[in-house]
């Protein structure tokens, strides 16, 4: 699954730190997001799409 994470996240001014303390994992979760290596749950998808005022289908897409 790919996804725009590092855009919205940049373009919001947070760090991978940022936006892993509002989502309750730790900043390596969200590199491997980030870097396409791990795929998040459902419930972690929709609080990362929160935290960066988006709708999930606008972060993630589905190969």
């Amino acid at each position: 699954m790919k996804n725009i994470m590092k855009i919205l996240r940049t373009k919001l001014g947070l760090t991978q730190a940022d936006l892993a303390q509002q989502c309750g994992v730790v900043r390596q979760t969200i590199n491997c997001i980030e870097n396409d290596k791990y795929d998040p749950t459902l419930e972690l998808a929709f609080k990362i799409a929160k935290v960066l005022n988006s709708r999930i289908d606008e972060v993630f897409m589905y190969e």
